[in-house]
């Protein structure tokens, strides 16, 4: 279930290099959280309300628009950003979260980071600037490749203030209800900036972007990160943690296959060294 899972999640570059095909990036961040929020408040109608379960408070609810619409920039983001670079850099720099929510820790606690952490940004340092500087594969939009990265970056930094948001509402909101109103607010704040930038969706007889947009909002998202939190039943958080070092390693094999895109050795090298980076940190984190 685990690795069925990371492989979903994995995919969903590929995913949404289908759907660009068809619409532009924030309409089509805006129709996945739109299909994704749907299926939540359908499976929410039919099952209904545990009686275990509370409801939020007024400051969580708070906090869940302020999840919702750090998810909004998340997705935008880097869908953003696959137009730019390539599906396997793009990839690498948005797991970069763990490194972004570890300095957050380091801040709030007023604790400086273990040696061995600050030794991991550095070489993680040393590997993003490879993965930038040799990513020589053309995207869809050449000669843009540090805005890609950028791009990528912010949606990373994105998501660690996601994380950080709900990390303490998951312990008194199912996680059902978390997910279901931040995928809500995010789908409304895309809703309002692909109207503004002038975005439409695809058009309904555009096949390969509507199966862009389904594979990221039904595979990817309901049945690859929900499989993620089933298999907590069986892991440590931090094994679930590692694990999730397969998705950028999947999303390049699989673009490889599909798409052509092949990184240069130095990049390759950079990717692995940052992945490993990544892997201390998450290690010194759960320590």
């Amino acid at each position: 279930m685990l690795g069925g899972a990371q492989l979903a999640v994995g995919a969903a570059a590929i995913f949404a290099r289908f759907a660009l095909q068809g619409a532009a990036p924030l309409a089509v961040a805006a129709s996945r959280l739109c299909v994704a929020a749907i299926a939540l408040l359908v499976i929410t109608a039919f099952a209904g309300r545990n009686r275990s379960q509370t409801l939020p408070t007024r400051r969580q609810s708070l906090q869940l628009g302020v999840a919702g619409v750090a998810l909004a920039v998340h997705f935008g983001g880097w869908i953003a950003s696959l137009e730019y670079t390539t599906v396997a850099a793009s990839t690498l720099l948005v797991a970069t979260t763990p490194m972004w929510t570890a300095l957050y820790d380091a801040w709030a606690r007023r604790r400086a980071p273990s040696p061995v952490v600050v030794i991991a940004f550095v070489v993680g340092g040393l590997g993003l600037i490879a993965i930038v500087g040799f990513n020589k594969t053309p995207p869809p939009v050449a000669g843009h490749a540090l805005l890609g990265a950028l791009l990528a970056i912010a949606g990373s930094l994105a998501m660690a203030v996601y994380l950080i948001v709900v990390r303490e509402l998951r312990e008194t909101l199912a996680t059902r209800t978390i997910v279901t109103r931040t995928y809500a607010w995010s789908a409304i704040v895309l809703i309002a900036a692909a109207a503004v930038a002038h975005q439409a969706p695809p058009a309904l007889s555009d096949v390969p972007a509507w199966g862009g947009i389904l594979g990221m909002a039904l595979v990817s998202q309901l049945l690859g990160h929900t499989a993620i939190n089933a298999s907590l039943r069986w892991f440590s958080p931090s094994a679930v943690s590692f694990t999730n070092l397969i998705e950028p390693v999947a999303a390049a094999v699989l673009a490889l296959f599909i798409f052509g895109e092949a990184l240069a050795p130095p990049a390759i090298a950079g990717g692995a060294v940052l992945l490993i980076a990544i892997g201390i940190v998450l290690r010194e984190e759960r320590t």
